[in-house]
């Protein structure tokens, strides 16, 4: 899939398999699958094949992304995505990451990468190994919207994905300057959030079940800023760096 889909990616939460039927034709044609906390694997694949038998979307026409946790971080009240007997045997993160290049190189997956990962020394470790090609994040006021990790994902060309970016962040969506692009610009709060990070060189996960609010972040890619934003824009940047 190439680069220029990749704007804002559909963070689906399943509850039932309709959501993301239904969501997935107004998006880039994406789904960011988690485990099991959040998840249910058999959904996911029910939604894959209403999809290709109401939309004619198929399989491999679809990105599909997800994402190991080790079984301390499992909900054991919920289906666990796989065999916790089966190997990783101590949930070591070199040990797991040397699985995911072995998958890699038997043509099982495509893009490797950690989420939740905020020590670049980790980054690195990983990187002597195989080259980290995703991080997925929280971005939003908590880390004080990770600056380190997110300037080594820049330096290194890693791919940054984000979540929390708007639920973290109510003193970003309330800034006033931001306020002001987005009324100026015609665009919502999260819209305008959205497009920063974008404008960033991040790739934010959009978790919403409101196929409005769905079809609104999809659109950002489409959005541009006013044409005298320059100077809240950077009241903003400010804000985010300080």
């Amino acid at each position: 899939m190439a680069m220029k889909h990749w704007n804002v990616m559909i963070w689906l939460f399943l509850v039932t398999s309709s959501l993301p039927a239904k969501a997935l034709p107004v998006s880039p044609q994406y789904v960011n699958k988690l485990d099991s906390i959040t998840f249910r694997e058999d959904l996911v694949g029910e939604a894959l094949l209403q999809l290709q038998k109401e939309h004619d979307i198929k399989r491999e026409h679809l990105f599909v992304q997800t994402k190991f946790t080790p079984i301390g971080g499992q909900d054991a009240t919920q289906p666990i995505p796989y065999n916790p007997s089966d190997s990783i045997s101590k949930q070591i993160t070199l040990e797991a990451w040397r699985t995911l290049t072995q998958l890699q190189d038997e043509g099982k997956v495509r893009l490797i990468g950690v989420s939740n990962t905020y020590d670049v020394r980790i980054l690195a470790a990983l990187q002597r190994v195989r080259p980290v090609q995703v991080v997925q994040n929280r971005w939003y006021e908590g880390n004080d919207w990770d600056p380190k990790v997110l300037n080594y994902c820049k330096e290194s060309g890693i791919m940054y994905q984000s979540f929390w970016t708007l639920s973290g962040s109510p003193s970003l969506l309330a800034h006033p300057s931001l306020l002001q692009i987005a009324k100026a610009s015609k665009m919502t709060a999260p819209q305008t959030v959205y497009k920063i990070a974008q404008l960033e060189g991040i790739i934010p996960l959009s978790g919403t079940t409101d196929e409005n609010h769905m079809r609104q972040d999809v659109s950002v890619e489409e959005l541009s800023f006013f044409e005298g934003s320059s100077q809240f824009l950077e009241d903003v940047r400010k804000f985010i760096k300080e």
